[in-house]
């Protein structure tokens, strides 16, 4: 059995475990199973998009793009459909400027087609190695601050607040309270060096559920409403393109917007869990990341199998950071988490069953997994630094890893340019930091 999962996986049985990677499959995709049953909330206030053909669709794509980097790019991340990238879709391309969702879908397919294109000539690749080393380490930490804040939010621990705009929740009652203990026990569990700690605190957590109330509804926190489900054709959103404005202007507006936020959203997740783990090469002076164009190219073919599926762009999750953080390094544990994905098809009520408050401690203990790399940015040196906190900075506060990444690339070619420290300046940051600046000014 270990030499075919060598061979398919990238597992080394010396250095790995299977067990491990199981376990660390199964809490990435606790993690990032919100996903199936937000996704068909979104697309719902769209005419002619089912929500149970959009959940299928939503499950399907996460399975291929997953089973994809499990068995070709042999890594342990996890792809489905983004948040962000579906609001954008929905409220913005179809609600906000009035196209159809088959335009979308058809914006998508592109994107996806030019990633493939992209990846194929290296391109990505190159882009992310013209980041500097600073930059890298700072998307580690920006990303461990925002999956934290995103699992905060789940569980009502930071709530909305027109005043401030974000403030403490009620953490004695509902769901934050639930997700407090769960941090508790999460952090326990870890600490005490539990083997699948992050998983068994999901479980932990999810079965408190039931026994603690919601203020709101007055019914159980963890609501199970059966087992098994047959899922719902994708037939009604299955190829529906629409190829009339493809050369539109709008049209190339839409499909470049997505292609940013999908380009560096990947980049930021890729480069982020390898430095949170310590996945690159010691004695790498340029911090590259091993494999990168398969890594690529697995997130490229997702985004084009979801646009025929019916859903929006396909991307790496960063919640794939919680399998990691749990030992998982290989294949392996991508395709135990398309595994669940498969499963869900069939027992969604059993999955969906598990609360946000359960998965917040999983994400806020990632979060604290991935702060190290802060500790390898040169804080006296200010060119470096200000760029850096401002990468770190903008990924919660603006909600997104790929804004993070852009105005930290826009500052560090300011910093140092104001310093005078040109030679510090590739070519290629100077390209990236004009272009970045007319993305802000005129999409």
């Amino acid at each position: 059995m270990k030499p075919a999962f060598e061979k398919l996986f990238g597992f080394d049985s010396a250095k790995h475990s299977v067990k491990t990677e199981i376990f660390a499959g199964i809490t990435t995709f606790l993690t990032m199973a919100y996903i199936l049953a937000v996704n068909p909330g979104i697309f719902s206030a769209l005419e002619g998009m089912p929500a149970g053909s959009v959940f299928t669709a939503t499950a399907l794509a996460a399975i291929i793009g997953t089973l994809v980097m499990a068995l070709y790019a042999k890594k342990p991340f996890a792809l489905a459909p983004g948040m962000g990238l579906n609001a954008f879709f929905v409220y913005t391309v179809c609600l906000g400027m009035g196209y159809t969702w088959q335009f979308a879908l058809t914006a998508v397919l592109l994107e996806g087609i030019l990633f493939i294109i992209l990846t194929l000539t290296k391109v990505r690749s190159w882009l992310l190695n013209a980041i500097p080393g600073t930059l890298k380490k700072a998307i580690g930490a920006g990303i461990g601050l925002f999956i934290a804040f995103i699992g905060m939010q789940n569980a009502g621990i930071i709530v909305n607040n027109d005043a401030t705009l974000v403030s403490l929740g009620k953490i004695t009652e509902g769901t934050a309270l639930l997700a407090m203990i769960g941090l508790f026990i999460t952090a326990g569990l870890v600490m005490a060096k539990v083997r699948g700690g992050i998983l068994w605190g999901i479980l932990a957590t999810t079965i408190i559920g039931l026994f603690i109330k919601d203020p709101a509804t007055g019914t159980a926190i963890t609501k199970l409403n059966g087992f098994m489900s047959v899922p719902d054709s994708v037939q009604p959103i299955f190829c529906k393109f629409e190829w009339s404005q493809v050369l539109s202007l709008d049209m190339l507006v839409v499909v470049f917007t997505f292609l940013f936020i999908d380009m560096f959203d990947t980049m930021g997740t890729i480069i982020g869990v390898h430095q949170g783990a310590g996945l690159v090469p010691e004695g790498n002076r340029r911090d590259d990341i091993p494999d990168m164009e398969k890594m690529f190219l697995a997130d490229s073919i997702a985004t084009v199998a979801g646009a025929c599926l019916g859903t929006s762009t396909t991307t790496t999750y960063v919640e794939s950071a919680s399998g990691v953080g749990e030992g998982g390094r290989t294949g392996l544990t991508a395709f135990s988490t398309a595994v669940c994905f498969v499963l869900a098809l069939f027992f969604s009520p059993l999955f969906l069953a598990i609360p946000g408050a359960a998965t917040a401690p999983a994400l806020i203990v990632v979060g604290v997994m991935m702060m190290p790399s802060v500790a390898r940015i040169h804080w006296d040196d200010y060119c470096k630094a200000i760029p850096a906190f401002i990468t770190i900075i903008m990924m919660p506060l603006a909600y997104s890893i790929s804004d993070g990444i852009l105005l930290g690339v826009i500052s560090y070619v300011a910093c140092h340019a104001v310093a005078g420290r040109f030679k510090d300046i590739s070519i290629t940051m100077w390209v990236l930091a004009v272009l970045f600046i007319c993305k802000y000014i005129f999409i």
